[in-house]
């Protein structure tokens, strides 16, 4: 997926916004955030789709609530990583 539209509501003193920032940074997704304590139109804003608590992320304009890591992946296109076995390495007696 090529430069996604992401909207991020969060909220001061939320772990969880905290966690959508840091991976969404981590990925160097390009997103905007909306503070809706510093924002009270932001705010009203996120009450007119219906959310009531941050995180909430708008992907595209899908809605993702709370700290969702496997789904903000799978929208954004990025691939789950799997662990390398070394087969070579281990004993299967």
């Amino acid at each position: 997926m090529s430069n996604p539209n992401v909207i991020v509501y969060t909220s001061r003193n939320c772990n969880y916004c905290d966690k959508v920032i840091t991976k969404l940074e981590e990925w160097e997704i390009d997103y905007e955030e909306r503070n809706v304590s510093e924002n009270r139109e932001q705010f009203r804003e996120l009450q007119r789709r219906n959310v009531y608590g941050t995180p909430a992320v708008f992907i595209d304009g899908e809605k993702i609530l709370g700290f969702q890591e496997r789904k903000m992946k799978n929208r954004l296109g990025i691939k789950e990583e799997t662990p390398y076995m070394n087969t070579n390495t281990m004993n299967f007696s």
